[in-house]
Order: structure tokens, then C-alpha cells, then sequence
């Protein structure tokens, strides 16, 4: 008796082909009307894509209609976060807290400091401005990160980079921007201090 050769087994279909339901096509409608009353797109472009939206029939489809659009609830689409030193100072981190695409921190008289070193970041780069003022501005970000400071003006204070260029792939790029005013800014690796905490408290 000869052996049937085995079935082959069905090809999986590729998300991207997946067909879209009401819902989902209801939720790019949304979405677009939202980014139209941003200013995103105008109401030509609107009415254009709102037709194709009820149109599609596949996810492929309809994630052509948002590519240019940030994602709903995204890091991206999240407000610009603001740290001001004030007269007591400001920080944030080093626990774990959602870091949005854009960061600015103004030491002011207290200064201000910027922990990166437990949060994990979907971003390819986080754009960060600092300005040193009176007291200045501290940036820490893990080893695995690496920062682009050429947008920086030092100022009388001065701007201390002390990171290593070995980013590692899949990991966040700070491009740092702003002026180092009078105190300075400083963006560097964690101290032997703050490793210690690191190794000690790894999940806090």
C-alpha cells in the first residue's frame, strides 16, 4: 500500500489581509475625525479617507488611511511632559513611570532631575529640552542608551555629556536640545550609587 503523502497545511494568513470588521472600521473613523479636528489633515483629505475607510475591507486596508497619524493612546500622542525646579526642585523617576515622546525640563532655582533608568520606552527617540537656569539639569539614562547632544547650546554653564555612543538596537536615542543657562546640564549613565540602588532594588 503506498503512503499518502501528508496535507499540506493551510498558509496563515498575514494580518495585514485579515478582514476588518464594522468595529474597527468605525474606530479609524474616529480616528480620523479626530486628527481633522487637530489640524492633522484638512477636510478635503477627510472626506477622501472616511470614504476609503467604509470601503476597506481588510486591516492592510485600513492602516494605510492612519500610517501618517499618531497611534491612539501612543507615547506620541501624549502630551509634552514639563518638570520645572522652581524654588524646591523637580524630578522624575527613578521608578518606573510612561515616558512620551517629547520631555522638557527647566532647572529654574531647585533644578531638576530626569531619571530614565527603569522605565521601558517603546520610542525610537525621545526628544528631551533642558534648560540649566539657576541650578541646573540632570539626565540619566540606562547604558544600553545613547544620546544625540549637537543640538545643544552649553551656555555659560556648560553642557557634561558623559554617555557612551554603544547604543544598543531597539533602544531609545535622547536627542537633547535646549541651553545650559547658568548651572549647566548633564546627562550621563547611572553613578556607582545608583547602580548599587539598581542591583539592589531591581524591579522598584
Amino acid at each position: 500500500m503506498t503512503a499518502q503523502p501528508p496535507e499540506p497545511s493551510p498558509r496563515p494568513v498575514p494580518s495585514g489581509e485579515l478582514r476588518a470588521s464594522h468595529d474597527e472600521r468605525e474606530a479609524v473613523v474616529e480616528q480620523l475625525r479626530d486628527a481633522a479636528a487637530e489640524g492633522r489633515i484638512d477636510l478635503d483629505e477627510l472626506d477622501s479617507r472616511l470614504e476609503q475607510a467604509l470601503k476597506s475591507k481588510t486591516h492592510a486596508e485600513l492602516a494605510v488611511l492612519t500610517a501618517d497619524l499618531p497611534r491612539l493612546n501612543s507615547p506620541e500622542s501624549q502630551p509634552p511632559l514639563v518638570l520645572k525646579g522652581g524654588m524646591h526642585g523637580a524630578s522624575r523617576g527613578p521608578g518606573r513611570w510612561e515616558v512620551p515622546g517629547h520631555v522638557v525640563a527647566r532647572g529654574g532655582m531647585g533644578g531638576v532631575k530626569v531619571d530614565f533608568t527603569r522605565v521601558q520606552c517603546r520610542l525610537t527617540e525621545v526628544a528631551v529640552e533642558a534648560y540649566g537656569e539657576m541650578a541646573g539639569v540632570t539626565i540619566v539614562i540606562p547604558d544600553a542608551w545613547a544620546a544625540d547632544t549637537g543640538g545643544m547650546n552649553p551656555g555659560v554653564g556648560g553642557l557634561t555629556d558623559k554617555t557612551t555612543p554603544d547604543r544598543l538596537p531597539g533602544t531609545p536615542l535622547i536627542r537633547l536640545t535646549g541651553a545650559g543657562g547658568m548651572a549647566g546640564v548633564v546627562i550621563r549613565h547611572p553613578n556607582r550609587w545608583e547602580r548599587r540602588k539598581l542591583r539592589s532594588n531591581p524591579t522598584h
